[in-house]
């Protein structure tokens, strides 16, 4: 069957009706990818699921596709977020895919250049706030709650309606959800998401058991592992680099009725995480979403997963390494330069 996008194909499981204008670009139907190189460490049976793969280049573009919907449905003419990059870019696109304005309330010299392009090219207008992404967010919620204008950022509960259909696409992958997800955390809403699409697919018969779910802050922006706002967080996965998670409350309502956990990794294990996937499973993904894969690591050097071997994990990659081809290059050598010779290739390659 041609894949038309997500609303179209698990719309018995969303709240859309044929009044809702589907704005779509095709999204989700995102591979899951073995990763037998992180089995070896874990001994699980690891899959990735590869959201770098959405239109846009991030898992933002499943809950943007039901915001931006809904948002026509409701007769809005101009939507608005707060970003830390993602985001911004696919309210862009969905809203010039949709005919609507988009306004975007960045933080000031913290957003990866791949990003913000993507929000620069689709025509949104972007402001570059003196603050963090969580005063960009106070902004946008005391605008959105006192003009005409339509707030799609995660506190909007059609973007978690959207992104709970990953972890449907993955039950009906596997046949079942696995025994652990493990996910990025950053405004928490994705965490949400998961963990509402597991219990709505296991109450419909639809899958027979539930994952723990395993969560993974930076930290130098992990409020819900400290249980405190981190004022000034720091990280150089700029996409969770949040101090005041909007969805803060139902991730640790995920963590706990999942029997799971939210955990912390730094920067320098994020880094080789990302190294690691780029380098052993030819899958390249932004530094933040290599958080799930390096808290992964952790737990697995601890013993957190022993005596789990035929158990499966998902790790969810929540975007593309392209976001941010600038933390990419910066510990690579660059090119050699030789003549336009045979010889000298062929020295160089060792034959």
């Amino acid at each position: 069957m041609r894949w038309t996008g997500l609303i179209n194909h698990y719309r018995e499981y969303l709240p859309v009706s044929d009044k809702t204008p589907v704005v779509t670009l095709y999204e989700g139907n995102t591979p899951l990818v073995p990763a037998e190189s992180l089995n070896k460490i874990t001994g699980l049976q690891v899959f990735l699921k590869y959201e770098g793969l959405n239109p846009t280049g991030s898992f933002k573009d499943r809950g943007m596709t039901m915001a931006i919907s809904k948002a026509k449905e409701k007769g809005a003419s101009i939507v608005m977020c707060a970003s830390t990059g993602n985001t911004s870019a696919s309210a862009a696109a969905y809203a010039v895919r949709g005919g609507v304005k988009c306004v975007v309330l960045i933080p000031n010299g913290n957003i990866a250049l791949g990003k913000l392009a993507q929000a620069m090219i689709h025509q949104a207008q972007v402001i570059a706030i003196d603050g963090n992404f969580d005063d960009a967010l106070n902004l946008v919620k005391d605008i959105t709650a006192n003009y005409p204008v339509e707030l799609v950022n995660s506190l909007n509960p059609f973007r978690i309606e959207g992104q709970k259909t990953a972890a449907f696409e993955i039950c009906d992958f596997l046949g079942d959800a696995p025994e652990f997800h493990a996910i990025p955390v950053g405004n928490a809403g994705n965490i949400t998401a998961y963990w509402k699409g597991y219990k709505e697919y296991k109450n419909l018969g639809k899958s027979q058991t539930l994952p723990r779910m395993l969560g993974f802050q930076a930290a130098g922006a992990a409020p819900i592992v400290h249980n405190k706002i981190i004022e000034k967080p720091e990280t150089i996965a700029t996409a969770i680099r949040i101090g005041n998670p909007a969805s803060w409350k139902s991730a640790v309502q995920a963590r706990d009725e999942s029997q799971g956990l939210i955990d912390l990794v730094t920067d320098d294990e994020i880094l080789q995480a990302y190294r690691f996937l780029a380098e052993t499973t030819g899958i390249f993904v932004e530094p933040a979403s290599a958080a799930s894969v390096a808290g992964v690591i952790k737990l697995a050097k601890a013993g957190y997963f022993k005596g789990q071997m035929s158990h499966r994990i998902v790790c969810t990659v929540t975007g593309h390494g392209l976001k941010d081809p600038k933390t990419a290059m910066k510990e690579l050598p660059e090119p050699v330069v030789v003549k336009s010779d045979r010889k000298a290739i062929l020295s160089l390659i060792g034959l």
